[in-house]
């Protein structure tokens, strides 16, 4: 089974599950805009992805990002807890399964866990 951080918005997003419903894959989709992961959820998903710095799960790129005075130096905990208070800010998509995660840049990226 692969939980599937998904934002239909998104193209990648689109392209990523499309590549696995071809494959067949087992997949529960989550529009985590609206179904927001929590911080213990987000801790998972970083430590399934291998421990990277929380920059590399977020999207710097959104306005908000500015908006709330963020920066890439940040630290983590700062940087969690804006993901948690505004999941828009998360990187998409992502996808677990099991203990292991790939964010889908490129969306073949997300073959990975097949």
């Amino acid at each position: 089974m692969i939980e599937y951080w998904h934002n239909p918005r998104c193209s990648k997003s689109r392209q990523a599950l499309a590549l696995l419903q071809e494959r067949g894959a087992e997949i529960q989709v989550r529009r985590y805009l609206e179904d927001a992961p929590s911080a213990a959820e987000l801790a998972a998903a970083r430590a399934a992805l291998g421990m990277p710095p929380v920059i590399e799960m977020m999207r710097p790129g959104e306005a908000l990002f500015k908006d709330l005075g963020l920066s890439k130096s940040d630290d983590d905990a700062r940087l969690m807890a804006a993901m948690a208070d505004h999941p828009i800010l998360i990187e998409r998509p992502l996808a677990i399964s099991g203990n292991r995660a790939v964010i889908g840049r490129p969306p073949e990226k997300v073959l990975q866990l097949l």
